[in-house]
């Protein structure tokens, strides 16, 4: 192809002087040669005007492609709609990406980058498809956003959405209708200027016919007139073919005039010619090229040479060249009708499966669930099934629009019987909004209560019951769920915190206590009976000024209590008086862990111990009454009334206690 384009001068023909006939021969030699035979110039005259007659019906042919040939009038029709636009051939060049598939900012970051590195001519139907897709695409969230929004309780009416993307793409495509406008101001005013200019030099063609000057100056003006066509800009689509013709008609006018000089006129057709084998050639290696779109593209700009660029060939190539011409046209246009079958094939494949995902929506829609769980799960479902849909790729256009009306039909059809759903559920949400606030005003009365003990329980119970409540509406859920676990939490962790302030001061008793244990082991009692009795007494107030010991640490309490039994064992007292001093060191320590259940039940323990040793005096008592005439040292009675004995002194120390627990409270 780079011959076609290589640079030559206007009537094609190398290293010609303006001043020069390029034919090399003169004009008054030809008109000499022409008046010596004038039989003979009359017919080759009369020859000359059959050949241009029919060089101008091949051109005709040409140019219409026939009327069976489909494709040669599609590149026709092609070509006379460019030539309006400056922006074609940009525009074959640009990538058509699968628009379909991309995401709102994905649409609006290709807008935006083909703004920026493209032509706003050549982008025209990109932006048609981006836009298209980005309305269809952005009407979907906004229904999807519209159903949540009455879900949650609100008025149709109120609803409004709008998004950033939507923002960022509204920007863009504003840019572009701007750029657009602009444009196209600026091109109507060129166009109406190019048309003028070529209407000019159809005048001045019309001019050059029978011209009293040097012919092959007449030559050198057709050329250069032929060259400013060219030159000439896009005019408008309505005025193409009728400057075309009208062009193509004089063109041809001036051919007949010129058969005056055959050797000028044939050095032309050659040139023609060889410019023509070169578009054909080139015709013909387009059928190598892999990429199909861009092989008919080439053809199309082929086509727009041979017919507006290039003038007629002698009559014995002309039926053979453009016969091999429309034979390479056909090759390329099979193998685009080839690729358009295949193409067909994708989207009806992709038809079949936007189709199956609509069957699926609609068995979705179909499923029982009368639970918010089945609900949710179902939305999951059917917004998996809106993506696939988006992203199944392109569908034949004739049933485009049914499918797309198929689609939101039944995802209608569903989010119609999600809203059902959702609106009998609000009654039931408002009542659980009111049992969740109620449980917020026990939290929050009880939260700085002192009274743990009562208190801790009724935290947990309300903490339990909260998670058995339904769903309350969204737009409460996150403030009242806010204010239940601030209250919570604030006195759980005043327990927590009085918890470990207790668990420091119970570490340092126990470090003190096994301090204190560990020096009773070397403690002397004196031999006078009371201050020995004092001095335990002083080591057991003294233990009771430790404080209280962890649980897991209680055993060091009986460890203590050994120690004071083995100390009091070795004094010469009664043991009640021992009993009672060691019950009073038992009962500072359970009076001293501020656990009133443990003194209740060592009261409740010491209450059942004198009623059974009562009954036991009683039953004793009983018993003596059927040892009638016996006598006083019978072992048998003598037992028993020892017993009896036993039990008062025993019944009289379990009052004892009691009496001494009772102070307590």
């Amino acid at each position: 192809m780079s011959d076609i384009n290589k640079p030559q001068d206007a009537d094609g023909v190398e290293n010609t002087n303006p001043n020069e006939n390029p034919s090399g021969l003169d004009h008054n030699k030809a008109n000499s040669e022409n008046s010596n035979a004038d039989q003979e110039s009359a017919k080759e005259a009369s020859a000359v005007s059959e050949e241009n007659t029919a060089e101008t019906a091949n051109v005709s042919n040409e140019s219409a492609s026939n009327e069976d040939d489909e494709v040669l009038n599609e590149i026709e029709e092609s070509n006379a709609e460019d030539a309006e636009d400056e922006g074609n051939k940009d525009r074959h060049t640009i990538e058509v990406k699968a628009y379909d598939t991309m995401s709102l900012e994905a649409l609006a970051i290709e807008l935006e980058k083909l703004l920026k590195n493209e032509k706003v001519q050549a982008i025209r139907n990109h932006v048609s498809q981006i836009n298209a897709e980005f309305k269809t695409k952005f009407q979907a969230l906004v229904d999807e956003k519209k159903e949540d929004f009455i879900n949650d309780g609100g008025n149709e009416i109120d609803f409004y959405y709008s998004s950033p993307v939507q923002k960022r793409y509204k920007t863009a495509y504003r840019d572009y209708r701007k750029k657009l406008n602009e444009h196209y101001q600026n091109l109507e005013k060129n166009l109406k200027q190019n048309l003028n200019d070529k209407l000019e030099i159809i005048e001045e063609l019309k001019g050059l016919i029978d011209v009293e000057e040097n012919i092959n100056s007449t030559y050198k003006h057709f050329k250069e007139l032929q060259e400013r066509w060219r030159n000439t800009g896009p005019i408008p689509r309505d005025k193409y073919n009728n400057a075309w013709n009208s062009y193509h008609h004089h063109v041809e006018m001036f051919y007949d005039f010129l058969h005056l000089n055959r050797d000028l006129r044939d050095l032309d057709f050659k040139h023609n010619l060889e410019k023509k084998l070169l578009i054909i050639e080139r015709a013909e290696e387009l059928d190598k090229d892999d990429n199909v779109m861009r092989a008919f593209r080439e053809l199309q700009e082929l086509h727009k040479m041979w017919k507006e660029e290039l003038g007629p060939v002698a009559r014995e190539h002309r039926e053979e060249i453009w016969n091999r011409f429309k034979a390479a046209t056909k090759i390329i246009n099979d193998k685009r009708q080839l690729y358009y079958k295949e193409i067909d094939k994708v989207h009806e494949k992709n038809l079949e499966k936007k189709l199956d995902i609509i069957a699926k929506i609609d068995a979705v829609t179909a499923q029982d669930g009368n639970t918010h769980g089945a609900w949710q799960k179902k939305i999951k479902t059917i917004e998996a099934l809106r993506e696939a849909f988006f992203n199944a790729g392109k569908v034949p256009i004739k049933v485009n629009e049914d499918t797309w009306a198929k689609f939101k039909d039944a995802v209608r059809t569903f989010n119609r019987n999600k809203n059902a759903f959702y609106k009998s559920l609000k009654k039931e949400q408002y009542k659980n909004l009111q049992l969740k606030l109620d449980l917020i005003k026990v939290a929050e009365d009880n939260k700085d209560s002192e009274d743990f003990e009562t208190v801790t329980p009724l935290m947990k119970k309300i903490q339990s019951d909260w998670k058995k409540i339904g769903h309350v509406p969204r737009k409460d859920s996150d403030k009242i769920w806010k204010r239940f676990k601030a209250a919570c939490n604030h006195y759980f962790d005043r327990i927590h915190a009085k918890r470990n302030a207790a668990s420091k001061e119970q570490f340092e008793a126990f470090n003190k206590k096994n301090d204190f244990l560990n020096s009773l082991k070397d403690l002397k009692l004196p031999k006078d009976k009371e201050k020995s009795l004092e001095l335990i007494k002083e080591q057991i107030a003294q233990w009771q000024t430790f404080g209280k010991v962890a649980n897991d640490k209680r055993f060091i309490e009986s460890k203590f209590q050994k120690m004071v039994d083995d100390l009091l064992g070795g004094l010469d007292i009664p043991k009640n008086d021992i009993e009672m001093i060691k019950f009073e060191n038992k009962i500072e320590t359970l009076n001293a862990s501020d656990n009133n259940r443990d003194l209740d039940n060592e009261r409740t323990f010491i209450r059942k111990k004198i009623d059974e040793v009562k009954s036991q005096i009683n039953q004793l008592e009983n018993n003596l009454q059927f040892f009638t005439n016996v006598e006083d040292d019978n072992p048998v009675v003598k037992e028993v009334k020892d017993n009896i004995k036993a039990q008062k002194e025993s019944l009289t120390l379990w009052e004892e206690k009691l009496s001494k627990i009772k102070e307590l409270f």
